[in-house]
């Protein structure tokens, strides 16, 4: 059943932070310009390819280290070769943030190096699936821009469910990690008809930002 209210911080399972209005839309309209620009560099964003032949939906570009199904890079191998664009300083700190924030734990070290920044538009989603290319346990943040969708999230054990299903609008932060941290989780919808804030994306647009730490020399 999808949760619409209420709109408070909650942990939908163990692990599992959900922070509605984390970033305020002066700290969006930045995140989306960035995002743009990093978009914009080099051969740009790309739908990427799955193993079996299908390209994916959403369009990605990548930070720190270039993410290709199902592994990572420090070049771009499916866009030329060329060197992935090196991870910002301020958006690792941004990212411990969230960290601390969602955990209540400032004491907690987090320093990511790898940003995967998906663009949705129209139909695009995001099958169930598990972020297991990283070598570190440590939590994934999520940052929601734009248009509202759907997020679901279940067992780290099977694809099978059962999911809990969660509306993320504009601003709103996930970190999942601990037990949790190799939960299945996807995005099968956009939400178009939900109010989006003047934070620069596209009409239509959803900019997902997630950070994580791949413990990668």
């Amino acid at each position: 059943m999808l949760e619409l209210i209420p709109r408070e911080r909650r942990t939908l399972l163990p692990g599992v932070v959900h922070v509605p209005d984390w970033l305020d839309v002066p700290a969006q309209q930045r995140l989306v310009g960035a995002a743009q620009a990093w978009a914009r560099e080099g051969p740009g964003a790309r739908h990427a390819t799955l193993p079996g032949g299908a390209r994916m939906s959403v369009e990605t570009v990548c930070l720190g280290w270039h993410w290709i199904p199902y592994r990572y890079s420090r070049t771009r191998d499916d866009q030329g070769g060329s060197p992935v664009r090196p991870f910002p300083a301020w958006l690792a700190d941004l990212g411990a943030r969230a960290v601390a924030d969602a955990y209540g734990a400032p004491e907690v070290v987090y320093r990511p190096d790898v940003a995967l920044i998906n663009s949705y538009r129209g139909d695009a989603r995001l099958g169930v699936h598990q972020d297991r290319e990283e070598r570190a346990p440590d939590p994934v943040v999520s940052l929601s821009l734009g248009a509202a969708c759907v997020f679901r999230i279940g067992s780290p054990h099977h694809r099978r469910g059962p999911w809990h299903d969660v509306e993320l609008l504009s601003g709103d932060l996930v970190v999942f990690g601990g037990e949790h941290r190799l939960a299945y989780h996807g995005v099968p919808r956009l939400l178009p008809d939900r109010d989006v804030p003047d934070v620069g994306t596209a009409p239509g647009e959803r900019i997902n930002i997630t950070l994580r730490v791949s413990g990668l020399a």
